[in-house]
């Protein structure tokens, strides 16, 4: 081999191991370094809550907080089968939530855009997981419950004290429908189940409005549909009756 075959075959041998060894380089990763990724992290739907630092108190009703409970002027801080919801718009669609009931199971707020409960309403649940508030979001559709981590949700309290459940927590509420204004607008409810082995009952009503309520107005007037007082025609109709038969029988 002559001087010249030499050179060459000692530069193709220099760029071959050159090549090996970026290769090599390139197939080790720096401790250091972040692999990224296309992951989108989900919100929390299904977690333990914390104690709350605070009681749920009536205080701010009518001012900066809307709120509503079954039996109506029931006071949620004293013990007893009361059931309340209070809510205060933060911006937007977020509203931050009060929520207190009485359970062995769950106790919940649902979100309908309509008259009608169950068409996949919108519902946030507090669970009684052994003595600790597990919380859960979830569409209800005809009377069936499912949990569902597409609902944008933060800084969940929540306390069990017997069978009395109450939690707090902040929500991304989605928009009420597109035509109807405000967007915050909507059919409440307060319901309880059945809680076990994650499975969420169907939902027991104590309240549902009679007409749309703006979460974000704290003066909203909230008519409990499922508890309306019998109306003054009827009334008087029964009171005629019971005079009649009264002079009848003299």
């Amino acid at each position: 081999m002559d001087n010249i075959s030499r050179l060459m075959f000692a530069v193709v041998m220099a760029m071959a191991y050159m090549a090996m060894g970026a290769e090599a380089q390139n197939t080790t990763m720096d401790p250091n370094s972040t692999m990224a990724s296309n992951v989108t992290t989900a919100p929390v739907v299904n977690t333990t809550a914390t104690a709350p630092t605070v009681e749920i108190l009536t205080a701010e009703c009518g001012n900066s907080q809307l709120c509503a409970s079954e039996p109506s002027e029931c006071n949620p801080a004293l013990a007893g089968s009361c059931f309340f919801i209070s809510t205060q718009q933060t911006s937007g669609q977020n509203i931050s939530f009060q929520l207190r009931g009485v359970s062995s199971g769950y106790i919940a707020v649902g979100l309908s855009t309509d008259n009608k409960q169950g068409g996949n309403d919108t519902t946030y649940v507090c669970a009684n997981n052994n003595g600790k508030v597990k919380f859960f979001t979830a569409l209800l559709d005809n009377t069936v419950l499912t949990i569902i981590s597409t609902l944008p949700v933060n800084s969940v309290k929540g306390s069990v004290n017997g069978q009395i459940i109450q939690c707090t927590f902040s929500a991304t509420v989605p928009k009420a429908t597109v035509t109807r204004s405000p967007n915050t607008s909507f059919y409440l409810s307060i319901s309880n189940g059945t809680f076990m082995n994650d499975t969420l009952g169907s939902p027991k009503n104590f309240l549902f409005s009679k007409e749309a309520v703006d979460l974000a107005d704290p003066n909203a007037k909230v008519t409990n549909s499922l508890n309306s007082a019998p109306s003054g025609h009827a009334f008087g109709l029964s009171q005629a009756l019971l005079i009649l038969l009264g002079v009848m029988m003299l």
